[in-house]
């Protein structure tokens, strides 16, 4: 009956369901109030606050907050729902597109970014929009609108913040910063031209007076980077490149100066942070020609990579490459989880990865020297083998020939971008993982193809799981099967949080929001929201109680236990 409800209220607009007001909070937000970051709230646990895209710098997605625990949970219930308004009619516009209609557009999109919590607002995004709600009501305090030119409106994963200020990115490849506490635009800055291809999803990461933020793209063969702009003008600071120029470091990888300048890398996710080491860790995306790699002999470096760069110059201090010369599109820009941990006794500091090409990935993340490297899914049948610097070895048979060639992951990969979650207390990686199958058909056998070079036929899933793996050895100690949806397609990678409370947060393939035991990957409590959650779950505590506040298409559910 809980799950019917939800269904039911999913249609409200945001703040409705709540017209009494005060049933769980007490006072409201309205625009103009202030709202600044300290940013000494970056480098720790997010408790009062969710200031950034992982909650902190680490990518663990963990929080110390226990009030909602494994004994609990169960009596966890709804505090409000907000359904996303995209109308212009009271929005603050901006943009360089044409004027927005007067009503909400026929696409409705699914809130895939992480919303940042600050003195009780929530900031959030979705393709040319930006909503600040607030966090005790599920009202809506203002909603910008972008006038967009184009674009690829895959996704949105969310706004940055620097002191009163957010930042966001366009599909049309602006960074727009607003004024956090009323919505008011200050600037805009053009990253990338659209008319090559380029379209931006990225949430801003802030570290010092550094915005870094990246662009995405490969319809067409275009070279990628991660750039840091200047909070207060948005001017570039520094550039880094993901596949490198003639001469650097990298270039022996790449055959000529042709496949090298357009051979993709695109740092498509934020990344994270380590203040003690001062080092900014990116995955990068494929190379480019997608699908094929006959133009461009050897490994591609620095594609299919992670890589630590210092934020304050944009220098890179070492990478590792866990795709050599990727011919599937597997992009490696999944998240770089950071891990303090202990191997073989003594005390490490770690980076972890569940990347989108079938296996885990351990390293020390001083050095991005290798620690371990295991299967994420059995079906994974494209490698000859493990080299000694623990990367995969493709198989060249498996790469798509005219007749086709059948291979898993499929181009979606054993998991994708929906964030992972690492909890220190039961030492367990987290992460939703699909075995699919696709047949490779190779469509251009000319030397040098351009854009996607072959075709993909899927051919089905042999299972979906939310698997849970033990960081120092890369073996999954526990796993939940995802269930079918409604349309019969099967659910796969999701995203997570865990807490200190002994619960991960997730879902079960087919609609319903789930906690489960992070212990155990019991099934503790559910609600049914009508579709798959379609972003990173967040928690914070805002006058003495915990929320827990989630996405599931276009509409935002928070929930707390009943006062």
């Amino acid at each position: 009956m809980f799950g019917f409800l939800l269904c039911v209220l999913c249609v409200l607009r945001g703040g409705d369901f709540f017209t009494r007001g005060g049933d769980f909070f007490a006072g409201s937000r309205v625009a103009g109030q202030s709202v600044k970051l300290d940013p000494a709230l970056l480098g720790k646990p997010p408790i009062d606050a969710w200031p950034t895209y992982h909650g902190d710098y680490s990518g663990r997605r963990y929080s110390t907050l226990k009030q909602i625990n494994a004994g609990n949970v169960k009596n966890l219930t709804l505090a409000w729902v907000y359904r996303l308004n995209l109308s212009a009619g009271n929005a603050i516009v901006g943009g360089e597109g044409r004027e927005p209609a007067a009503g909400a557009p026929a696409a409705t999109p699914s809130i895939k970014s992480t919303p940042l919590m600050l003195n009780g607002m929530l900031f959030f995004s979705a393709p040319d929009h930006v909503w600040a709600v607030d966090a005790r009501t599920g009202r809506e305090v203002w909603h910008y609108l972008w006038k967009t030119r184009g674009g690829d409106h895959i996704g949105n994963r969310g706004v940055g913040m620097y002191g009163e200020w957010l930042y966001f990115l366009t599909p049309d490849n602006y960074l727009v910063s607003l004024e956090a506490a009323t919505g008011k635009e200050r600037w805009h800055k053009e990253i990338a031209n659209m008319k090559r291809e380029y379209f931006s999803t990225n949430a801003p990461v802030i570290i010092g007076r550094h915005v870094i933020i990246g662009v995405g793209g490969d319809a067409l063969d275009i070279p990628g980077y991660l750039e840091s702009r200047d909070p207060e003008s948005g001017e570039v600071v520094w550039r880094f490149n993901t596949t490198p120029r003639p001469g650097q470091p990298g270039a022996e990888t790449w055959p000529d100066e042709y496949s090298m300048s357009s051979g993709g890398g695109m740092p498509w996710l934020p990344g994270t942070y380590d203040p003690a080491l001062n080092l900014y860790y990116i995955g990068t995306g494929n190379p480019q020609p997608v699908l094929t790699g006959q133009s461009r002999e050897g490994d591609n470096l620095f594609t299919c990579s992670i890589v630590a760069l210092n934020p304050d110059t944009g220098k890179m201090a070492w990478y590792y490459q866990v795709t050599p010369h990727d011919t599937h599109d597997w992009d490696a820009a999944q998240t770089p989880v950071l891990i303090d941990g202990v191997i073989d006794g003594q005390p490490r500091k770690l980076l972890a990865q569940a990347s989108r090409n079938g296996h885990f990935f351990l390293l020390d993340r001083t050095n991005g020297k290798h620690v371990l490297t295991t299967r994420l899914i059995d079906s994974a049948n494209w490698t000859k083998e493990i080299n000694a610097k623990g990367q995969p070895v493709r198989n060249p048979s498996k790469d798509a020939v005219v007749a086709g060639t059948l291979v898993s992951p499929d181009a979606g990969g054993a998991t994708n971008w929906p964030p992972p979650s690492f909890s220190p207390d039961t030492g367990l990686f987290y992460v939703g993982t699909r075995q699919g199958f696709s047949i490779m058909y190779l469509t251009d056998i000319d030397p040098r193809p351009q854009g996607w070079a072959a075709a993909e036929r899927s051919v089905g899933n042999i299972g979906s799981e939310l698997k849970a793996i033990d960081y120092k050895t890369g073996k999954v100690r526990w796993s939940r099967p995802l269930a079918m949806t409604a349309t019969g397609s099967q659910g796969g990678p999701m995203g997570l949080l865990s807490t200190a409370g002994g619960v991960l947060f997730g879902n079960d393939g087919g609609g319903n929001f789930v906690a489960y035991d992070a212990a155990t990957g019991k099934s503790l409590w559910h609600a049914g929201l009508g579709a798959n959650t379609s972003n990173g779950p967040q928690t914070y505590l805002l006058d003495g109680r915990q929320v827990v506040v989630v996405g599931a298409g276009d509409t935002l559910y928070a929930f707390a236990l009943q006062p």
